[in-house]
């Protein structure tokens, strides 16, 4: 089962990678059903798919350097080649433990323990990871790199397929295993990181009172971005500890989300409200309407993954944009993430904040002004929120 030699494996690398983005429900049933070997994953698609996103940004930053808010440079030809060696070989270990793990969860969660095909879950559901790492080709692309985000679905098709688990536990296995996946990333970033020195800016040595600052960019809370780091463990351990005692998941019950909606919100009167909600996650949402304005309240309890917003907020994100009718903006404030957008001309707009680093909390629609869609926001109670994350 763990047999590292190489075999040929129907279909090819190109049709594979085709195959799992296009259509992955039916390609998943391929791969659950094909023969394979941990090498042979490994060397014919693992191995070769891996190199893009280090290659393409050794190229691209080479050809284009890298620049922001004025400021640019062009990493070192031997700094980059070793930055994008040490990338490359930790993505493949980090590709291992994965499995590993998920071979590991596997009986945790009704699910039956196979290396191979706990490597074939983490192996072909990094497809489209690796194949978006081409934008960074171009350093001006490089946000499209979001495109990776769908490893994530790939991942949630495939793991309860191949790795047998019930449907009811199917969920709570993937969440576990995403956030497990993302840990990975950190933590392979942080032992990389030596090999990556020659590759970066110098930025001096400005690490004060926990705050690492870069010139013309501003400065990142290392407190911040630690503590959000132990938050995501924190609630990994929980969910899974769940997962085996049938206690109470990590989440909130949807009807106690539901319960924060209330029936009417200034001018606006309730129309609808629902609730859902799943291990490691729960939602809430109403519509409100007055006339022929209406809006929609909603509240998400992302519990581990509330974490990555703790993430953000340790970097001070900001950013606007405006136009002829409007604006929209993301702020950092007293350290949660806020969006807002509005449009003078259409009167659509939202209003978005993230609470306690595990509640998002938003209001959207149409309405007289921003500020109906603040007040919106505030009469759910934001510290009752807060209160509850405790």
């Amino acid at each position: 089962m763990t047999d590292m030699n190489p075999v040929s494996t129907p279909p090819g690398l190109i049709d594979r990678a085709k195959s799992i983005l296009l259509k992955p429900k039916s390609e998943w049933e391929v791969i659950d059903a094909e023969p394979a070997s941990i090498g042979s994953i490994f060397i014919g698609y693992a191995m070769i798919l891996a190199a893009i996103p280090p290659l393409a940004g050794l190229v691209g930053g080479q050809m284009f350097g890298y620049g922001a808010l004025g400021i640019s440079f062009r990493p070192s030809l031997v700094g980059a080649v070793g930055s994008a060696i040490a990338q490359y070989v930790f993505s493949l270990i980090g590709l291992f433990v994965l499995a590993w793990l998920i071979n590991m969860l596997a009986p945790r969660f009704g699910g039956q323990k196979n290396m191979v095909k706990a490597v074939k879950v983490a192996a072909y559901s990094a497809t489209a990871s690796w194949l978006a790492g081409i934008f960074l080709l171009l350093p001006m692309l490089g946000i499209l790199s979001i495109l990776r985000l769908y490893s994530l679905y790939l991942l949630y098709l495939g793991l309860p397929r191949l790795m047998r688990a019930p449907a009811d536990k199917a969920m709570p296995y993937t969440v576990v295993t995403i956030v497990a996946a993302i840990l990975l990333s950190l933590l392979a970033g942080a032992v990389a990181a030596p090999f990556s020195r020659f590759a970066a800016p110098s930025v001096g040595d400005s690490a004060v009172d926990g705050q690492m600052t870069i010139p013309g960019v501003g400065t990142v809370d290392l407190g911040k971005l630690d503590a959000a780091g132990k938050k995501m463990e924190e609630a990994a351990r929980k969910m899974e500890d769940a997962a085996k005692t049938g206690a109470p998941a990590v989440a909130l019950s949807p009807s106690a989300l539901q319960a924060l909606l209330p029936e009417r919100i200034g001018r606006f009167e309730r129309t609808e409200i629902e609730s859902a909600g799943m291990a490691g996650g729960a939602q809430a949402s109403a519509r409100y309407q007055a006339g022929d304005d209406d809006m929609k309240v909603e509240i998400i309890d992302m519990a581990a993954m509330g974490a990555m917003t703790g993430i953000g907020a340790a970097f001070n994100v900001q950013s606007n944009r405006e136009t002829a009718t409007g604006y929209e903006r993301t702020q950092t404030v007293d350290g949660q993430l806020v969006n807002e957008s509005w449009d003078q001309e259409s009167r659509d707009g939202k209003y978005a904040t993230s609470i306690a680093n595990r509640f998002m909390l938003s209001a959207s629609g149409t309405v007289a002004n921003i500020d109906e869609l603040k007040s919106a926001v505030q009469a759910i109670g934001p510290e009752k929120l807060a209160a509850m994350a405790q």
